[in-house]
């Protein structure tokens, strides 16, 4: 394949071209998601080293256990869910090596500082005004899905539609939004 043919390839067909043993179609799946797992990462783990660790160990579960994947969720929701899992695996290491002490003494507030208070409300008014600017079809599912945390089965029964009609809407509505915030519109 040509360099090009693999930038402009869909996560699937990529993932089939691993699959068949084609590293360099990996290798676009990990530079298409690398930076926005590493970003979450950095803000959970709040180490970059760490999290260059975490990221490190995400993409190598994602390798081995490519074959595992299924089409009924994005690729990037999958990613998602495994670099999570690291995480979380991560914690409960870095806990069993506390000592009893440090285990239940009480833990650092989870109050935010006025900083992170400011930082929250900036992203969610930047959400609230990408939101705005969605159809409101489109606005309706993403607040479904993602805010109100509805499954698709849920959401095929409360708007009546057939599943396959649910998850192709939210897909195209989380690209409209992912778009909208690539090109910072109107900010």
């Amino acid at each position: 394949m040509e360099i090009a043919d693999y930038i402009v390839a869909d996560d699937q067909h990529l993932v089939s071209l691993a699959l068949e043993g084609d590293h360099t179609a990996f290798k676009y799946l990990f530079n298409r998601y690398r930076e926005a797992i590493r970003q979450l990462l950095v803000q959970r783990a709040g180490s970059e080293s760490d999290a260059d660790d975490l990221l490190q160990e995400t993409f190598i579960k994602v390798y081995l256990h490519l074959d595992r994947y299924k089409t009924d969720y994005t690729f990037g929701q999958w990613v998602y869910t495994i670099a999570r899992n690291t995480f979380i695996d991560y914690v409960r290491r870095r806990q069993e090596d506390l000592s009893i002490d440090e285990r239940f003494s009480s833990p650092p507030s989870s109050a935010p500082t006025p900083e992170e208070s400011v930082i929250r409300l900036q992203q969610r008014a930047q959400i609230e005004h990408y939101l705005d600017r969605l159809t409101p079809r489109y606005r309706q599912l993403i607040t479904m899905r993602f805010f109100e945390e509805y499954s698709y089965e849920e959401i095929a029964e409360k708007l009546a539609l057939p599943m396959g009609t649910v998850k192709t809407q939210i897909h195209r509505a989380r690209e409209r939004m992912c778009d909208l915030i690539r090109r910072g519109e109107n900010m």
